[in-house]
């Protein structure tokens, strides 16, 4: 149904701005589930498009000005938008602000940074409106067949788009895959961590797969199946699953297609975001990190190129029994997922602490359990360790991951220790093994660090025999002073 501005009938239960993909099939989910949607698009003949095309035959309402959108809203008034992050989520809104009353509500759904959203709640609600920021995760597939919704805002918003959420959200075991987050940027905040999860659980598939196939000189047949045979286990999940189905696909000669993709990886930002905010907030996100730097790297293929053909190469091959390595890239690949969560979940509990927020990490875990990328059966055993200890500090502190690393080390250290004897780069797995090593590590050389910084800074340090807040100042060279720094860093 379209409506111009003459025509308006108060009778929608949302509305959604921005008809690009995801936009399209949330309202087309929301329509599934009985709610009566009003869409606009700055391109109006896209709402035609919509409606003449995938929106045929179903209640969406079509608007060709925001009056008219906003008009045909049912008290209060919620509208959703899908539009590109940053300048154009506050263009929109300034321009639906003339139109609504106290008590409205404007919920974001794209990927925003999380202190866009803290602002944006904060300025509406001086306003009087309602602010949600709502982290959406599942691609289209997921918006038109429940997604992971991770709302978070102004909290006196929640009841009333609560239902709408929470109908269209994917479900497990009858619970749905969304509920609030926290305060301001928090919803925000959780599905920037979500993607930095999925940079890291990517590349280190990807590892896996190069192991395999450079290392083992194994066939793309041979790793389908392989990977076939994981996601039937403790890896299963989204991601596992959809490599399974990249190896099985196949050009028109036999040849399989993933061999003719170039070896250049994208990114939008929000795995980047992540990793800044850890070292704004002093947290290890080593993994995370990695992965991102990875397809900075990837991106540089020319180089990479010349690269190769100038410096050496390692000219060993693999002898083993290929049989007990797969396995081993099993365990090692399961041991790395596990840090990269236990790292996230740190960043997590960190910024809840910072900002005042009060995170539910059993809860968040279950949001993840299904429609979002990173969806793994392996959440489940986060959201129990969760509700055996609501107060736990690092997941590596749990009995069920004490128990699976400690069974995965030795295929985790045979994975690394056999990557770098081959010359095949392993950024993520390895540096979730220095991680671990580092963290199960009761004394590390911070000491002689601390030591260096006071000899050529004065930094000072504190003493292992003396109360910790005391610091101390060593006159090394017995040519300096006793004076320690206070106000700068080298």
């Amino acid at each position: 149904m379209a409506i111009s501005e003459t025509e308006v009938v108060t009778q929608a239960d949302i509305g959604l701005v921005g008809l690009a993909v995801m936009g399209q099939n949330l309202v087309l989910n929301m329509n599934d589930h009985d709610f009566t949607v009003a869409v606009y698009n700055r391109t109006t003949s896209k709402v035609d498009e919509f409606l003449e095309g995938p929106a045929k035959g179903t209640k969406v309402i079509g608007c060709y000005d925001l009056k008219s959108f906003v008009a045909n809203l049912k008290l209060p008034r919620r509208i959703m938008l899908m539009v590109k992050a940053g300048s154009v989520v506050d263009s929109f809104i300034e321009q639906l602000l003339p139109y609504l009353e106290r008590g409205d509500i404007i919920i974001d759904g794209g990927n925003s940074l999380y202190n866009d959203s803290d602002r944006r709640t904060h300025e509406l609600h001086k306003k009087g409106i309602l602010f949600v920021g709502a982290g959406v995760s599942g691609g289209e597939e997921g918006a038109r067949h429940g997604p992971s919704i991770m709302p978070g805002g102004n909290y006196a918003a929640w009841p009333a788009v609560k239902p709408i959420f929470q109908a269209i959200s994917a479900q497990v075991n009858n619970e749905p895959c969304c509920d609030w987050v926290g305060n301001d940027g928090a919803g925000h905040y959780v599905k920037m961590v979500h993607n930095g999860i999925e940079y890291g659980d990517m590349q280190l598939i990807c590892e896996a797969y190069q192991l395999m196939r450079e290392g083992l000189s194994m066939t793309g047949d041979e790793i389908q199946k392989v990977f076939s045979e994981w996601n039937k286990g403790v890896l299963n999940s989204y991601l596992i699953e959809i490599t399974r189905d990249i190896l099985a696909v196949k050009e028109e000669d036999g040849s399989l297609l993933i061999d003719k993709i170039l070896d250049k990886a994208g990114q939008k930002g929000t795995g980047k975001w992540t990793g800044m905010n850890a070292l704004d907030l002093g947290i290890p996100l080593t993994l995370i990190g990695e992965a991102v730097f990875a397809r900075c790297l990837s991106s540089r293929k020319e180089e990479r190129v010349k690269a190769s053909a100038i410096l050496p190469k390692i000219a060993v091959d693999f002898s083993g029994d290929k049989v007990e390595m797969v396995q081993a890239i099993h365990d090692a690949l399961y041991a790395s997922k596990i840090i990269s969560y236990a790292q996230g979940y740190m960043l997590m509990r960190e910024a809840a602490e910072t900002f005042g927020w009060k995170l539910n990490y059993g809860g968040i875990a279950m949001m993840w359990r299904g429609g979002c990328i990173i969806r793994s059966q392996f959440l489940g055993d986060i959201r129990t360790a969760y509700e055996r200890q609501p107060d736990l500090q690092n997941l590596l502190l749990d009995s069920f991951f004490i128990e699976a690393i400690t069974k995965a080390l030795p295929g985790w250290r045979k994975s690394v220790g056999t990557a770098v004897a081959l010359g095949i780069p392993m950024p993520a797995f390895s540096s979730a093994l220095s991680f671990y090593d580092g963290y199960r590590c009761e004394r590390l050389p911070a000491n002689l660090l601390q030591a260096q910084r006071d000899y050529f800074g004065a930094h000072t340090y504190e003493r292992i025999d003396k109360p910790q807040g005391q610091f101390f100042h060593t006159n090394w060279t017995g040519r300096g002073g006793d004076i320690s720094a206070t106000n700068y860093d080298v």
